[in-house]
C-alpha cells in the first residue's frame, strides 16, 4: 500500500483556459500563469484517501492523516513545475482499530523502521485544459519506484490551489504482498490536495 506522496499536486494542469474557468466573473481580465507561479504548501484541510479491494466485495479503505509538502509552480514553463510530498503511514486510519495495527506492522508498512513515505516529481505533462499526469520517485519500505498519477484543477483564487488526483499503486512493487490474492494487489488513491501560497 504505498502512497502518493503526492504527484500530489500537479501544477502542470494550470493553462491560461484553466485559471479563466475558475476566474472570478467579475475580473475583467483572466489572470496569467505569472498570477499563480510560486511556492505552495500543501495543506492540512487535504484529503488522502485510498482503498483496496477484496475479492467477493467489501475491501479496505481509509486515510492518512499527517503529511506535508510543497510545489513550486513555474509560470514559464510547466514542466520545470516540482511537487515534493512526505506521508506518515503511523496516522493510517481505516475506523477499525485492528485493521489500522496490521497496516502499520512489518507485514505493510513497517513503520517502525520506515516512519515516511516519500514523493518527488520527475516530470509533469499537461493532458488537458485543467488535468495533468504527474510522474516521480515515490519511495517507500525503503524501495524507490517510479509511479504516475492523473491530476485536475478543481479551484483557484490567487492564494490557494486545489487539485482532485487519483491513481494506482502496486503494493507488491514496495514489499507489501501481506493478503493477495484475497485483497487486490492494487492500492487506489484519491485524493483532494490543497496548497496554501508560500
Amino acid at each position: 500500500m504505498s502512497i502518493v506522496s503526492f504527484r500530489f499536486v500537479t501544477a502542470a494542469s494550470m493553462t491560461l483556459a484553466s485559471f479563466a474557468l475558475y476566474a472570478s466573473a467579475s475580473e475583467a481580465k483572466a489572470p496569467s500563469l505569472d498570477d499563480a507561479a510560486g511556492r505552495y504548501d500543501i495543506d492540512s484541510s487535504s484529503q488522502i484517501n485510498f482503498s483496496v479491494d477484496q475479492v467477493g466485495g467489501g475491501g479496505i479503505s481509509g486515510k492518512f492523516g499527517k503529511f506535508s509538502g510543497t510545489f513550486q509552480l513555474d509560470g514559464g514553463n510547466i514542466g520545470r513545475s516540482v511537487v515534493q510530498f512526505a506521508l506518515f503511514p503511523e496516522t493510517v486510519q481505516t475506523g477499525e482499530p485492528r485493521i489500522e495495527n496490521f497496516l502499520r506492522s512489518s507485514a505493510i508498512f513497517d513503520t517502525a523502521n520506515h516512519p515516511k513515505i516519500t514523493f518527488r516529481s520527475t516530470k509533469i505533462t499537461q493532458t488537458g485544459e485543467d488535468t495533468a499526469e504527474i510522474e516521480g520517485n515515490l519511495t517507500a519500505k525503503g524501495t524507490t519506484r517510479t509511479e504516475h498519477f492523473e491530476a485536475k484543477l478543481t479551484k483557484w483564487n490567487r492564494n490557494v490551489i486545489s487539485f482532485h488526483i487519483q491513481g494506482g499503486v502496486y503494493r507488491t512493487r514496495y514489499d507489501m504482498s501481506a493478503g493477495i490474492p484475497v485483497y487486490s494487489n492494487i492500492v487506489q488513491f484519491d485524493m483532494i490536495v490543497n496548497g496554501q501560497k508560500h
